[in-house]
């Protein structure tokens, strides 16, 4: 994040919602507060981490980032900013790439910016990895829904209009830890059940263990 050359960068607020973690997560966002604005805030499950963060935020947008992302195209901020401005835009995302994976990993990912292209023509989908949203339309839908305990994320990029979701090129940097933990057919079923109940809310309340095995 700090190589990025987006100009306000210096002046943008980090928020970084920790969940109890033991991998010395807190002390190592504090190393950069020579680069960047940052805070450690209490966490829980992602959207309830994104939720806090979210709320106290004061700009125009927010951008959500999982913790195992590397922003090594020093580009991309700028450029989705600019994006998100020129297009008028609510939501916006980027491709995914595992740096460190095999050709099974690298299949997978393939495929979900695959999909992620296709339906951003009639039902968008985004994940946490990286989703930039307008902050007003954020709070309008009420942020990420807390009670889901899995794709809390896709359950709110669908809420946004095609005319007002961006995917802009270039990718972010992810670990093939969730393959290496849960196994690649577990995720593609995963993948597959949340495609096949996008209509079935409840769904997505019920404990599917991603976050216990991921």
């Amino acid at each position: 994040m700090s190589k990025q050359d987006y100009l306000q960068l210096a002046l943008t607020k980090v928020f970084v919602a920790d969940a109890n973690s033991t991998d010395g997560t807190p002390e190592t966002a504090r190393s950069f507060d020579g680069y960047l604005n940052v805070e450690v805030i209490p966490g829980g499950l992602p959207s309830v981490g994104r939720n806090a963060g979210a709320k106290l935020a004061t700009t125009p947008y927010v951008l959500f980032v999982d913790a195992d992302i590397e922003l090594e195209d020093p580009t991309l901020l700028r450029r989705a900013m600019e994006t998100m401005t020129r297009r008028h835009l609510q939501c916006l995302t980027t491709n995914i790439w595992c740096s460190n994976g095999n050709l099974r990993d690298h299949m997978l990912y393939i495929g979900n910016d695959v999909v992620q292209y296709f339906a951003s023509w009639t039902k968008p989908f985004a994940t946490g990895m990286f989703m930039l949203f307008e902050k007003a339309k954020f709070d309008a839908l009420g942020g990420f829904n807390e009670k889901a305990l899995y794709a809390e994320d896709y359950l709110l990029s669908k809420q946004i209009s095609p005319r007002r979701f961006g995917i802009v090129r270039g990718s972010v940097s992810t670990s093939n830890r969730r393959f290496q933990k849960m196994g690649h057919l577990k995720i593609v079923r995963m993948f597959l059940k949340t495609a096949l109940n996008t209509f079935n809310e409840q769904y997505f309340l019920r404990d599917h263990e991603y976050w216990k095995e991921a």
